[in-house]
């Protein structure tokens, strides 16, 4: 794969939703392919913010970077999403995750905290999404229990555009049972766990890519996230262009950190979006 097939994304660190709307109506303009938001315990809405967006834009992705399903009414989340997908004309995506302990969880929310269950929940909750997605009614796992009844669902007005809307999943490579996960998805958010602590290297995605060709999977999108200078155009595309060599379909341009100098931030993110995507 090269960089010129690759596509490219923008995590937005935060801000008002205003800002952020305005960021995404930029990333359109600039070329980017896709604009993702943080889901947080409480902050902006994601998917309010992305159905305004929908509402702004033509062309880009939307999505969420990242949605902590076991700690979501999978059913709610089914509509949010569909509702968007419908609202954007099928540009849908929702990143899921088990989610962070730190800071995404309230302190006394009475939300499952032990790993395992949220894993089990976690994949329960992709099923139950896949199954209201495409007309389903109702659900009965160990976790979920769900039945639309008669309304809702029935009035025929909440099916999504896309078939299927895309559910990016965080796999953890090399570990089995996760990586389990990601063949029932359309694609890998992949967090390496290396034997030395160093950070990933193209060889690691190729390993985790050849992995899923075994398993017959070689229709899934691979994102890998980073960090690109805004005024340096050949030293970001060197950046990319290893991970697109190596099968990533997705780089994620991020911005990371806590809220210290957030004007200054701000301002480096609207430099980077202005700047346009890192492609040759």
């Amino acid at each position: 794969m090269t960089n010129e097939s690759m596509r490219f994304g923008f995590i937005l660190p935060g801000g008002s939703a205003t800002e952020q709307l305005r960021q995404a109506v930029l990333a359109e303009r600039a070329g980017w392919d896709g604009v993702f938001v943080w889901e947080v315990a409480y902050g902006v809405d994601a998917w309010g913010l992305l159905s305004a967006m929908a509402a702004s834009t033509s062309r880009i992705r939307l999505g969420t970077m990242l949605t902590p399903l076991p700690w979501r009414r999978p059913w709610k989340l089914a509509s949010q999403v569909a509702t968007l997908d419908d609202l954007s004309g099928g540009r849908a995506v929702v990143g899921l995750g088990l989610g962070a302990l730190d800071p995404v969880l309230p302190t006394g929310s009475g939300e499952v905290t032990d790993r395992r269950q949220r894993a089990a929940m976690l994949d329960e909750g992709i099923d139950l999404l896949r199954e209201l997605w495409r007309g389903g009614r109702s659900y009965a796992g160990e976790h979920y229990q769900f039945d639309a009844g008669t309304g809702g669902l029935g009035s025929g007005g909440l099916r999504p555009v896309q078939q299927p809307i895309p559910i990016w999943a965080v796999g953890a490579w090399p570990r089995p049972k996760s990586m389990a996960r990601i063949l029932r998805c359309d694609g890998v958010i992949p967090e390496y766990h290396r034997g030395d602590g160093q950070e990933a290297l193209p060889d690691d995605q190729r390993e985790l890519i050849a992995w899923l060709a075994e398993r017959g999977r070689t229709d899934l999108d691979v994102v890998h996230e980073g960090e690109t200078p805004a005024d340096d155009r050949a030293a970001a595309i060197a950046k990319v262009t290893p991970w697109a060599e190596a099968g990533a379909t997705w780089w994620l341009e991020s911005r990371w950190g806590g809220d210290q100098h957030r004007e200054k931030k701000m301002h480096e993110v609207m430099k980077r979006l202005e700047a346009g995507p890192p492609r040759v």
